[in-house]
């Protein structure tokens, strides 16, 4: 076993793992954040995607001991970061543009979509389509998830 500790969503948690539990597990079956998807757990889909010190990662290709001392931020915790108890303006733009359909992808575009505009405020389209590439959603087709992005960037869908 080895101990690791890192912060979650705010909190500051130490526990001890073994050294093969993959983030994604510890999140999940240790801390109860199931919001954070398995979907494939070889890094295709992109539904277990989350913030590790502020850059978004897939969880299923992080083993935990790798995210001893860092800051992790699930969708659970994303609209705390907004300080005002609401959704996060991404959270609340798939609300608004049905960027959901059966909602299993959601938690890993949602989380993938506010690093895009970190890093990229007013995305195209195309860098929109591009910057989400990594996350698989077998619904909708993409274009509300797009349009959920261009409206949380301030774009006109």
């Amino acid at each position: 076993m080895t101990r690791i500790s890192l912060t979650v969503d705010g909190a500051k948690v130490a526990d001890d793992v073994e050294p093969r539990m993959l983030l994604v597990q510890y999140l999940r079956e240790r801390l109860g954040k199931t919001g954070t998807v398995i979907g494939c757990d070889t890094s295709n889909c992109g539904a277990c995607t989350v913030h590790l010190d502020g850059t978004s990662v897939k969880s299923c290709n992080v083993l935990a001991v790798q995210a001893d001392g860092s800051e992790v931020t699930t969708i659970e915790g994303l609209a705390a970061t907004t300080g005002n108890g609401e959704l996060h303006p991404v959270q609340e733009a798939f609300r608004e543009c049905h960027g959901l359909q059966c909602g299993f992808c959601t938690p890993g575009m949602i989380m993938q979509s506010v690093d895009l505009l970190k890093e990229n405020p007013h995305p195209s389209e195309e860098e929109i389509r591009l910057g989400l590439e990594g996350n698989l959603c077998r619904c909708t087709g993409y274009h509300n998830i797009v349009r959920a992005v261009q409206h949380a960037a301030g774009a006109e869908a």
